[in-house]
């Protein structure tokens, strides 16, 4: 048994020194410039991409069809539409294919509530923003802080039951290039994503309290990938801040634990005993908690954290998040019709950007599928 033990340690220790980090005996990236951040993520986003392999390339050339070179682009003609993604959907294909592709966060498979969106330019027949919602992390410190809450307060749950986590926000290119990002940002704190939630999740109840919960979207937390986000941080609309930074992350979690290594420390926690029951109701920490445990049960429990640290931005719905929370006071929602925030955003942001900036012509959806095939290819 303890010879087990100790190959897995040095198996775990393996993995984190071939993703880039420095293992002395904490862990932490080689550097912080964001080519390194890059190859942490890199390994974890591989095995990713090679889970989905048959269905990535079952529908390449479907994705295919509905992407743009950057030099067919007219920024001036982009007209958005947000959809939101049903299952076993053309928009769920696409979705599924640039969430894997396209970013260097890896995906990982949300637990909880659910709810996805493309932003879709209707004039180049294009997918042009993600946004994929999902329950909020139990427990956030730069949350928790900001709202003022913690959990010895018996409404904490109520409370962040009423709210979401974007696990991914970002523009697909060449749309990238024209300042996308800001786009779908602003499209977070839109009429339509809330009303979509309103509809979606009336009369849901607790698991944990059996409590019916308001089907109210009060707010949306996320994360960026490197440190403090210029996309969030300048994120206005008709003179107001839609984001707000609350602070960093621990620099803590699990992303660095690819799907592989943990399936062995689950079984390694089951040899001691541990219940490694996961899945729907036992809740989006799950993950966090049970390798937690096998770091502790190895003495290497600093392993957790990781040291890398993500910028945590809110988005309000309401102009009195506080007051709603704390006061009891009816809560005073944004009007922001998608609609309107486009045209703002392509008068703000995107034609400036376009006459400044000639960098999203140069995005070549034939090179971009020929190195997704041969990535497919060597997995």
């Amino acid at each position: 048994m303890e010879a087990n033990k100790e190959a897995l340690k040095n198996e775990i220790i393996d993995v984190m020194k071939a993703q880039g980090f420095l293992v002395n005996p904490h862990l932490r990236p080689k550097t912080k410039e964001k080519a390194d951040i890059r190859k942490i993520h890199q390994q974890k986003r591989n095995e990713v991409i090679k889970s989905h392999k048959k269905v990535l390339l079952k529908n390449l050339d479907k994705v295919k069809k509905h992407s743009i070179n950057g030099n067919t682009l007219q920024p001036e003609k982009i007209d958005l539409k947000l959809v939101e993604v049903r299952p076993n959907s053309l928009e769920a294909d696409i979705f599924l294919w640039w969430n894997l592709s396209w970013w260097s966060l890896p995906f990982d498979r949300p637990i909880g509530r659910q709810m996805r969106f493309i932003l879709w330019d209707k004039h180049h027949n294009a997918p042009f923003g993600l946004i994929g919602l999902q329950s909020p992390p139990i427990r956030s410190p730069a949350r928790d802080k900001y709202i003022q809450l913690d959990k010895k307060n018996h409404e904490y749950s109520f409370w962040i039951n009423q709210s979401m986590y974007a696990q991914r926000v970002g523009a697909l290119p060449p749309y990238n290039e024209l300042l996308g990002a800001k786009m779908v940002g602003l499209a977070l704190t839109s009429n339509e994503i809330r009303e979509c939630y309103r509809n979606k999740y009336a009369n849901s109840v607790s698991l944990l309290e059996k409590r019916i919960l308001p089907n109210r979207l009060l707010f949306i937390t996320t994360t960026s990938a490197y440190g403090k986000s210029s996309v969030y941080e300048r994120i206005t609309y008709n003179g107001d801040s839609v984001s707000c930074f609350m602070g960093f992350t621990s620099g803590a979690g699990t992303f660095h634990v690819p799907e592989a290594l943990y399936e062995k420390i689950l079984e390694f926690l089951a040899t001691e005993g541990v219940n490694v029951k996961r899945g729907y109701g036992t809740g989006p920490s799950r993950k966090l908690g049970l390798i937690s445990r096998a770091f502790d049960k190895l003495g290497i429990g600093s392993f957790m954290v990781h040291n890398i640290k993500r910028g945590h931005y809110l988005f309000e719905n309401v102009s009195n998040l506080h007051g709603v929370m704390h006061n009891h006071e009816k809560p005073l929602w944004y009007d922001r019709p998608f609609e309107k925030m486009q045209r703002y955003w392509k008068n703000r942001w995107c034609i400036p950007r376009s006459q400044r900036k000639r960098t999203w012509k140069q995005f070549s959806s034939e090179s971009y599928f020929d190195s997704m095939s041969n990535l497919l290819s060597s997995l």
